[in-house]
Order: structure tokens, then sequence, then C-alpha cells
């Protein structure tokens, strides 16, 4: 084939070879979270308490873990993998329709059959469990978005820990480590970006608000890809963006714009992929009972220009 023929073909040859967005097969599905495994797996958590899974690097998610009296789940937060284990955040509803009710728990289950491992409730009345964050020694460590509180879970536990808590925890939502170990979380109502301090016991020894290059909105799950940079999900602004911190600075990068809510992204499948919450759906007189039409999860690559 001639250099003529090759250039002609190459912007077909590069069309076919894009990703496609993952269908997550459902109705009134509404997802919050999602995350990847080694082998090409995504795993779509919703506001119905369906965990959606899709088989290796396929482009449909399909009903894989419902909620039974066992796993007791409710809605669907947070969804990280976590070696052989899916963990989850299980929280009240009252969006939801009808609402779901109940205890919010974290929740495990096995990675590779789904079959349901442990349930550790959130101590106290009204705890809303968010988001995971997993540490290098493998506790887990959880946002308390009603409750203002992060909590621990260290390996082998049985009951999570109340860690931090505080008013500068309010609206605690998306968390993270950084490569260096270092905590951040976000606040969903503060529309802020924290970095969690730590004594050298390792006990919470407060917060320090980052300067953002951008004001950010309903900023919700939040993904470390490396060093110090993050994926961001905003869903009052519909955007996913790139976060560098620096030091107190966190530059921030809009990478998609225009989404209905974002609430999660994740690294996966050597991209990553955001969800589409559509939230408002439930909420919103102008679209309250309306079809909110399809939901994916949408790829996008992650910029490297960035150090």
């Amino acid at each position: 084939m001639g250099c003529a023929a090759v250039k002609r073909l190459l912007p077909l040859l590069l069309l076919a070879a894009a990703p496609a967005e993952v269908r997550i097969a459902g109705r009134d599905v509404y997802p919050e979270s999602l995350d990847g495994d080694r082998a090409g797996r995504l795993y779509i958590g919703s506001i119905g308490g369906i965990v959606f899974r899709t088989a290796p690097n396929r482009d449909v998610a399909e009903p894989w873990i419902r909620p039974t009296a066992e796993n007791g789940l409710l809605s669907i937060l947070g969804v990280v993998v976590d070696k052989r284990t899916l963990w989850v955040c299980s929280s009240p509803m009252p969006l939801r329709v009808p609402p779901s009710v109940g205890p919010s728990a974290l929740v495990a289950f096995d990675l590779a059959s789904g079959r349901f491992r442990a349930r550790h409730p959130l101590p106290g009345p009204k705890a809303a469990c968010n988001d995971i964050a997993v540490a290098k020694d493998g506790t887990l460590y959880v946002t308390d978005t009603q409750q203002a509180r992060i909590l621990t879970l260290a390996p082998g536990a049985r009951d999570l820990a109340v860690w931090a808590e505080g008013p500068e925890l309010r609206g605690a939502d998306g968390i993270a480590f950084a490569g260096d170990g270092t905590l951040y979380v976000n606040s969903v109502t503060a529309n802020t970006l924290l970095r969690v301090e730590r004594k050298g016991d390792g006990s919470y020894a407060g917060t320090t608000a980052l300067a953002l290059s951008q004001p950010i909105a309903g900023p919700d799950g939040l993904r470390p890809i490396g060093g110090n940079r993050f994926l961001q999900a905003e869903g009052t602004s519909g955007k996913i963006t790139l976060v560098t911190v620096a030091g107190d600075r966190a530059e921030v990068r809009d990478l998609v714009t225009g989404l209905r809510s974002s609430p999660g992204v994740a690294p996966a499948r050597g991209r990553a992929y955001a969800v589409e919450g559509k939230i408002t759906y439930l909420f919103d007189p102008k679209l309250k009972g309306q079809d909110p039409g399809p939901f994916t999860a949408r790829p996008l690559d992650v910029p490297t220009d960035v150090p």
C-alpha cells in the first residue's frame, strides 16, 4: 500500500481504534462511582444499589451484584478495587424512588466471584459512607459526608474506627492518597480540596485547604494517577479535572466539560472512565419524572505533559 493510501486510511484507523463508551445496561441506573481491575473490567456502583460489571475490555456493563438481605446494600456511592476485594459504600438515599433506608456501611465482596464477604456498619446515627482510599499498609480510609468524619478499617479488623472528625471535614467526599502517602480529601459542600495532616504517630492533626488555580463546584470522586496528580469529578459543574498538587497549591485543569453531573472518575484500561450521574432527574422539578435516557461511562485520555 502506498503512502498516499495510508494517509487516507489513517483517520479511519484511528477512529476504529478509539475507545467506545461503556453502556450501563438498565433504566434509571444513576451511577455514582466506578473503578477498574487489571484484567480490564469496570465496576460501577449505582443509586439503585446494583454493582454493574463489564467483561474484560467489553463495552457493556451488566448487573453483577444486587441488594440482598445478607449484604444489606442500599444506594452505592464509593467503589474501590483492592487486590482481591471490591469495597463499596452503602448509604441511605432519600432521593431514590423508592428511598433507600437503613444504616450506612462499608461492604466487601470477592472480586472474582462477587460473593459477599463482610459488612462493616458506620458507627453512630445518620452516617453516610461516601468514598474509600486504601493506604499502603492496607488500611482503608472512609469518608462520612453527613457526620464530617474520616473512619479507618485496619487489615483484619471487624469494626470501623473514627480517625478524624470536625467542622473542617463537613461535606467530606472524595478521598485519595498521593504517591508519597499524603492524604487528600475534597468537600462537596464547601467546594474545597484539603490536605489531611498527620502527626508523627499517624494520628489526625487537622487539614490545610489548598489554594486552587480555578474554582471547583461539587467535587466528588477523587482518584490518584501517580505522584501528586489526581483525577477529580465535579458533579455541580459537570466536569472532570486533572489536579496537580504542589505544596499548598493545586493546579486544576479541565479535561471534560458539559456532563450532566459527574460523580465518579477512575483510571482504567490504560486511560480513565467517567460516569454521568444525571442525579438532577431525581430532584429538579423541571426534570423529575422524565426519562434520563441511557447511562454510560465515558472514556478519556489522561494527559502526560504534567509533572
